[in-house]
């Protein structure tokens, strides 16, 4: 697996030392407030798993994402492949989780763009995709700053949640390979 990294950040392979700060990011009330549920220590070693194996079979996923001045692992930025059906899959998401302590620092938009440079890039990717509820503006913020755009006429329900879950509407933003090197190449 390829390490990447920016002015402030590493994105690399997961190290078994990750898992105990991961398993607090996923307990944190704050970072997981957009999602339907705390993880435990069991589900989060299985979200670990399932990145891992993601890996293994795409050659690209979420990587473990550290603070390059101190090594300290503070959560992921990655791509993944959603495993569901919507009208815009299948595809490829950007996505980030970082602890709640790092927030407004612009980690998630460093290393966002630099995985974007990649999926265009080194992955040959013709589009990346990410989605959030419309309550989540941290990560809208990020997806608008690192050129993606959203349509209204593009949100979703979230096919895993009932329809009737508070967090089952999603907003849907896209960036085209087209558009990415007049928006951020080289500007991390």
């Amino acid at each position: 697996m390829k390490t990447f990294e920016s002015q402030r950040l590493i994105l690399r392979e997961w190290k078994a030392s990750d898992l105990t700060p991961f398993v607090l990011i996923n307990q944190d009330p704050l970072v997981m407030e957009h999602m339907p549920c705390l993880l435990s220590e069991a589900e989060s070693t299985a979200f670990r798993d399932r990145i891992l194996a993601h890996f293994d079979k795409h050659g690209f996923g979420l990587y473990a994402c550290e603070i390059k001045e101190t090594g300290e692992f503070i959560g992921y930025v990655g791509l993944n492949i959603p495993a569901f059906e919507a009208h815009f899959t299948p595809t490829v998401e950007i996505g980030w989780r970082l602890a709640s302590k790092h927030w407004g620092k612009g980690y998630a938009t460093e290393g966002a763009k630099v995985i974007l440079e990649k999926a265009f890039t080194e992955f040959k990717l013709p589009e990346v995709v990410s989605f959030t509820v419309p309550a989540n503006i941290r990560s809208q913020r990020v997806m608008q700053k690192i050129g993606m755009h959203h349509l209204t006429q593009e949100n979703f329900q979230h096919p895993l949640l009932p329809s009737d879950h508070p967090l089952s509407w999603h907003v849907l933003y896209r960036l085209k390979r087209e558009e990415f090197p007049s928006v951020h190449l080289g500007k991390y």
